[in-house]
């Protein structure tokens, strides 16, 4: 899957595109990691009652010159793609993906369209 500069996860209404004020620091204080090629991943638990056992997760990986970004809602293990918009759980899922989202728009990393 190749970097976008817009991105929408399965069985969501909202694009997101990367904020022109986005931040190399910024990424790394809302705990994105660096990898050995440089760009930066973030993978956070949706689950708000478990961080320890997902049943999903939103994974978000930037590339190092910060043009793009690819993005997914994943089942536990990250290896397979999930609706989280239909899931039996939609209301937990929905809440926190939002809530992510939602601080990262707020520090200037991406941008609702």
């Amino acid at each position: 899957m190749a970097f976008e500069k817009r991105v929408q996860v399965i069985g969501d209404t909202d694009t997101y595109s990367i904020s022109p004020a986005i931040k190399k620091y910024t990424l790394r204080d809302l705990g994105f990691e660096v990898s050995k090629r440089g760009s930066f991943t973030f993978e956070r638990s949706l689950d708000p009652s478990s961080p320890y056992k997902a049943a999903a997760k939103l994974k978000i990986v930037v590339n190092d010159d910060l043009t793009g970004f690819k993005m997914n809602t994943v089942n536990a293990s990250g290896t397979g793609t999930m609706n989280i918009f239909t899931s039996t759980r939609t209301d937990e899922f929905v809440t926190q993906y939002h809530y992510v989202l939602a601080e990262m728009i707020d520090r200037g990393v991406f941008e609702k369209n």
